[in-house]
């Protein structure tokens, strides 16, 4: 196949993806590509190159897919690194495509404009697969290859490096399939241990994590046969919907839940990477009677012991242990359920007067639309357990825990389902991080309601220094006054100050079909019953 020029076949790869939609910001070492995307699909001009990652990433995210972003070569590939460390911990699909120079000058050491020392090896560190196209007949292979790495189980961030006259140049494809990789197949000593372990099992526990996400269907009949409690981490919400009364959640370090663990007989773990702030810093026990899936080899056994590793996709074994599962006693699923009421009761009390606000987010949002949270104090107390998750493409947050890049993915996320509202949950000090964006919210009127609950400052390292230090140092910051900042970009305010204006404000903005910016007084609602710290060690506590 031939193209005019890099762009044409760039956008043809995309189409084939089933993109339609970029981000990134135009360079002189990029311009053919955005040209043809902007020609044929739509681009969409973040203002920093981490939002295109960011962006990127949620908008694939909330499509269950891929996404695509576009950055210059040197000083802009140097700023997406950050985004694509995120898309890379997280383990989600994003096509990141850079310029380079010319290729001529490529590595000569002379200073060329947007030139910088090795910037494949740096590419190389913050993604899955990186890779520079080193002919006009070769880009066609290196971008399909970039995909299907991402694409990948368990996948990650894919770079391209794309010298300016390569570019510019005519292309010739050949078309050639790339080589799909090995599927990972179970031993089968070790699945029909497993499954021996569960038909023996009474009090069964499963813990989801992200792997989870694609296999739904499966572990929803795994958790119906065996009447198991469903406990995860963050990134495995919503794999089975959390309304379900065997769903406990996020909370597996809770007191409650840990009783529960230390008295389970087995717990199937499917796709988790066991997190240190999600296991207390591997200080939570879990039942020595162990079964392990996960698609990445070096996560099995890597943080605890299992007793029967599964190298496989969850969706392939699950219906194996599903077939040999008995169903659990009728008195733990109850205590499943009490101690799921529980947990979420426990903390709904400890949260104060921001519980008007999960209260209100959850009986407004339509079911499984996109809650884009932010790191940030709402999120990592209330919005990454309480408030519920239907659909893991609704959950979109900073799994590698980066401030500042909620917004960016809610970006993406609103303009890969523009027919219902999208939700982001952030501080004023992650938001100050990138208030560029609120340019390109301005521009592309998502429908997007960007909640922004200020506190003046880094509102989780205060409570940390105020609990466990003599002094504050570098967490009270200068806010600005949203109701300006909000008119100064053509976009809709409302605040929020008492319990009782987060149902009328938040509904009004959920149904507006454009973006709106609602402020939440921190200082005039009132704080939580417990100020809330992080679940790190701190020596000197």
């Amino acid at each position: 196949m031939q193209y005019d020029n890099g762009g044409e076949l760039l956008v043809a790869h995309l189409e084939s993806l089933g993109i339609d939609t970029v981000f990134g910001i135009v360079s002189v070492h990029n311009l053919p590509l955005v040209e043809a995307v902007d020609r044929h699909l739509r681009f969409v001009p973040v203002r920093h190159e981490a939002t295109a990652v960011n962006a990127a990433d949620g908008h694939g995210r909330a499509r269950g897919s891929i996404g695509c972003a576009l950055t210059s070569t040197g000083t802009g590939a140097g700023n997406a690194a950050g985004s694509l460390i995120e898309a890379l911990s997280a383990g989600t699909a994003v096509l990141h495509v850079t310029g380079q120079v010319e290729s001529q000058y490529l590595g000569s050491g002379r200073g060329f404009i947007h030139e910088t020392k090795n910037q494949l090896g740096m590419l190389s560190a913050v993604s899955t697969y990186a890779a520079t196209v080193t002919s006009a007949r070769d880009a066609g292979r290196v971008l399909r290859e970039a995909s299907a790495v991402a694409l990948a189980t368990p996948g990650g961030p894919a770079s391209v490096e794309w010298p300016i006259d390569l570019q510019y140049a005519a292309q010739e494809d050949a078309g050639e399939a790339v080589p799909s990789g090995a599927v990972p197949s179970p031993d089968a000593a070790e699945l029909a241990a497993a499954q021996a372990l569960l038909a023996k099992s009474r009090r069964p526990l499963i813990w989801a994590g992200g792997g989870a996400r694609h296999a739904r269907p499966e572990l929803a009949a795994l958790l119906e046969a065996t009447g198991a409690g469903l406990i995860g981490s963050n990134s495995g919400r919503g794999s089975v919907p959390e309304d379900h009364p065997l769903v406990i959640g996020n909370f597996a370090t809770n007191p409650a839940v840990r009783a529960l663990l230390a008295d389970a007989d087995v717990l199937v773990t499917i796709g988790t990477h066991f997190r240190s702030n999600e296991t207390a810093d591997y200080n939570l026990k879990l039942p020595g009677a162990h079964i392990q899936i996960d698609a990445d080899a070096a996560a099995l056994g890597r943080v605890y012991p299992a007793r029967h590793a599964l190298h496989a996709e969850a969706a392939a074994v699950l219906p194996a242990l599903t077939g040999a599962a008995v169903r659990a006693d009728a008195d733990w699923s109850a205590r499943v359920t009490a101690v799921r009421d529980e947990v979420r009761a426990a903390l709904h009390d400890d949260i104060g007067p921001q519980a008007a606000l999960c209260d209100a987010l959850a009986a407004a949002l339509p079911r499984g639309a996109v809650v884009a949270r932010d790191v940030t104090i709402p999120s990592s107390s209330w919005g990454n357990r309480l408030l519920p998750i239907h659909d893991p493409r609704a959950n979109v947050f900073p799994r590698g825990g980066g401030i500042g890049q909620g917004l960016g993915m809610g970006i993406g996320a609103a303009l890969a389902r523009p027919d219902e509202p999208t939700v982001v949950i952030a501080g004023d000090g992650g938001l100050a991080v990138h208030f560029g964006e609120l340019l390109t919210v301005a521009q592309e009127r998502p429908r997007l309601t960007l909640i922004v609950f200020n506190d003046g400052g880094y509102g989780v390292l205060r409570n940390m220094q105020d609990k466990y230090a003599e002094r504050r140092s570098g967490v009270d910051l200068f806010t600005p006054d949203f109701g300006p900042l909000a008119a100064a970009c053509s976009l809709p305010y409302a605040r929020i100050a008492a319990p009782e204006e987060a149902a009328p404000v938040l509904e009004a903005a959920l149904a507006s079909d454009g973006p709106t910016l609602v402020e939440v007084d921190l200082t005039a609602l009132g704080p939580m019953k417990n100020p809330f710290t992080p679940p790190v060690k701190i020596p000197t506590a």
